[in-house]
This record gives C-alpha cells, sequence and structure tokens, in this order.
C-alpha cells in the first residue's frame, strides 16, 4: 500500500513532509508549553502539527519498509531502518503533550475549571521540551542515517549523483 505513487517510490515524498513537519512540531509545542501567550494565540496548532506527526510517522515507516525490500540491501539501510523504529514513541509523547495542552489551554478560559496545582505546567513544560529535543534529535539522526545510506558509494549507481566513476 506504501510503496509506489505513479511509479515512484513513495518515501522520499512522504519523508521529506515528515521531516519538515516532525521538528515544527515539537518546536510549536515546546513554546506553547513555555510560552502561554503563544498557547493562547496558536489554539489548535500545536495538536494539530502533533497530529499531523503522529501520522507521517508510520507512513514513512511502512513506506521506507516497503523500498527497502527493492533496493540492495546494506549496514547502512539497516542502520537507518533501526533508527526510524525508535521515532514513533517520541511522536506519542509529543502528542500527548499536544493534547494537554489544547485541554489546558481551553480549561484556563473557563472559569468554572478548578485551578491546577503549580507543578502540573512545570511538569507539562519539562516533558514538552524533553519530548521535543527526543523528537528533533531522533529526527537529525534518521534524517542523516538516510542521507548517508542514498549517498554513499554502497547504494549509489553508476551515472547517479555521487557516484564515481
Amino acid at each position: 500500500m506504501f510503496d509506489t505513487i505513479a511509479g515512484l517510490p513513495l518515501h522520499p515524498l512522504v519523508v521529506h513532509a515528515t521531516e519538515v513537519v516532525v521538528p515544527t512540531a515539537a518546536l510549536v509545542i515546546a513554546l506553547a508549553a513555555l510560552w502561554p501567550r503563544f498557547r493562547r494565540w496558536a489554539r489548535a496548532l500545536p495538536f494539530a502539527l502533533g497530529l499531523a506527526a503522529l501520522v507521517l510517522v508510520p507512513i514513512s515507516t511502512q513506506s521506507g519498509e516497503a523500498l527497502q525490500e527493492r533496493v540492495r540491501d546494506s549496514s547502512l539501510i539497516s542502520t537507518h531502518a533501526d533508527l526510524a523504529e525508535g521515532l514513533l514513541p517520541w511522536i506519542f509523547v509529543l502528542f500527548v503533550v499536544s493534547g494537554v495542552l489544547l485541554w489546558w489551554n481551553r480549561a484556563g478560559g473557563n472559569s468554572q475549571a478548578p485551578r491546577a496545582p503549580k507543578w502540573v505546567p512545570i511538569v507539562l513544560a519539562v516533558t514538552a521540551v524533553l519530548a521535543a529535543a527526543g523528537t528533533t534529535g531522533q529526527a537529525v539522526l534518521i534524517g542523516h542515517s538516510g542521507a548517508t545510506a542514498v549517498w554513499s558509494q554502497a547504494t549509489v549507481g553508476a551515472g547517479a549523483p555521487g557516484a564515481t566513476k
């Protein structure tokens, strides 16, 4: 299902969207957790970006597995695939934080809602920053390992960019 689109491998198309949305979601969610004024302005944006990342990551992983079956396997591709498996848990935590932030933002405007203890926003901010850092770090490692696998001598065909004669 996540193999090709119009004869082209789906993975390079989806992964570029993922590599933009994931760090953007991480940054926006961390900002929303740390900066109440930004959280009120952004409203559902952190949640929407978190949801987009949560949808894109499994599609990227599955399309990558389909592509891996089509290309010559190497240790670089295996490393890339192994790193990619570790992104979904980070994204899940980030998505949960974005959901709590959305709830927090809506409950904050309700004068009937009970006030939460002071430690709740602190825990939320720390969790958001840690999840954002972990997500971004993992995404950078995955992207770098993927680029290395694509542009290395081991997987580049003759005449392709990066190939030597």
